[in-house]
């Protein structure tokens, strides 16, 4: 092998490596609703979990919100279901499934 190639394999191994990141989940928030400490707005975003973290990402302006949570394993699920409760007028999100994973992101308050 020449150097060139080397250099070449080299490279495209560390440009996939780098798309390489945690996974994501869309969501669809129809109203304003409380996940964890975060205050979400309507509207679609984008869910990573980042160790014990949730970061929403609004997908029409980017902006991130984070939070933590509690993960628990649970059975796999198909789909990616939230789950929210209303107290006094105001939405909260209990937990999220994650679709495809054994994996249920509990929220506190």
């Amino acid at each position: 092998m020449t150097k060139k190639s080397l250099l070449f394999i080299g490279a495209l191994a560390l440009s996939t490596v780098a798309f390489a990141g945690p996974k994501s989940y869309e969501i669809v928030i129809i109203a304003p609703t409380q996940a964890g400490a975060a205050q979400l707005a309507a509207g679609e975003y984008r869910l990573q979990v980042e160790g014990t973290n949730a970061i929403f990402t609004n997908i029409d302006n980017n902006h991130s919100f984070v939070t933590s949570v509690k993960i628990e394993t649970t059975q796999k699920h198909a789909l990616t279901a939230v789950e929210t409760t209303t107290d006094a007028g105001n939405a909260h999100i209990t937990s999220i499934d994650l679709g495809g994973s054994t994996e249920t992101l509990q929220f506190g308050e």
